[in-house]
């Protein structure tokens, strides 16, 4: 890797959900990389608060949003306010999700549309304000998807779709915007032991199983995730349009 340094001094970038987990470790690593940030946060201030710390202590600025993504009446005030601050925006960081863990059959029209509306359809007006405060030059879009989109996964039937749905969503824009010289982007992460996977009744199965059919020998880390959307966000990524990476230590290579 010598000679090999991505630096991203002067960009500005906003992370949606960048408040814990996975969002937490891709604000820090592109604050280490130059980035100034916005975190994004819906419920969990004090989280939100210690991470926008941590970023400056890395030397970056750093707002504070709070907005429900999936309330496209919100994201308009959200990207005025980082017009106020900045004047422009460069990365697009689409990482906020939710959604409903149950069976197939037990899901409501609420359940999905909840689901769907969160972790697929807050992409396109994200997009749409995010892009309009690009740089002539162009900007970057990378949205975090999850191996569900592809697998049957126990009780993961809406959210998985809506993660499907978010990868076909990343080939359409891609198309649309790199015209413009934007790049768009999704990275499908395995398994990472996050809050998130709390809300699954199999937590522990999940984990265990997971860790016994990794190549790699050990689950993610939400670091792992964030180094490769900081390769997005870079210009090594230039010649990327409407890709998905998978980053799963070889999970999904095992049939």
């Amino acid at each position: 890797m010598s000679g090999i340094n991505i630096d991203l001094t002067g960009k500005r970038a906003l992370v949606t959900g960048g408040s814990r987990g996975i969002g937490r470790a891709i604000a820090l690593r592109l604050a280490e990389a130059g980035c100034d940030i916005a975190i994004n946060y819906l419920r969990s201030k004090k989280p939100a608060a210690e991470t926008a710390e941590a970023v400056r202590a890395r030397g970056r600025d750093v707002l504070l949003l709070k907005c429900n993504v999936a309330n496209t009446e919100n994201l308009g005030g959200l990207f005025e306010e980082i017009k106020e601050a900045w004047g422009s925006l460069d990365i697009i960081v689409s990482n906020a999700a939710s959604g409903v863990i149950k069976p197939a059959l037990e899901l409501t029209r609420r359940h999905w549309q909840w689901t769907m509306d969160i972790n697929a359809a807050a992409l396109i007006p994200l997009a749409q304000h995010g892009t309009a405060l690009m740089p002539e030059g162009g900007g970057r879009i990378v949205a975090v998807s999850s191996l569900g989109a592809q697998r049957a996964i126990p009780n993961y039937a809406a959210v998985g779709a809506s993660k499907a749905a978010l990868e076909s969503l990343i080939r359409h824009l891609a198309v649309e915007l790199a015209p413009q010289g934007v790049r768009v982007n999704a990275i499908s992460a395995g398994v990472v032991d996050t809050d998130a996977l709390s809300h699954f009744p199999n937590r522990s199965e999940i984990l265990e199983e997971s860790t016994r059919r990794t190549p790699a020998g050990r689950l993610l880390d939400p670091e792992d995730v964030a180094d490769a959307v900081l390769f997005l966000a870079s210009p090594l990524s230039d010649m990327m349009v409407g890709s998905t990476i998978i980053v799963d230590g070889g999970y999904s290579i095992m049939g």
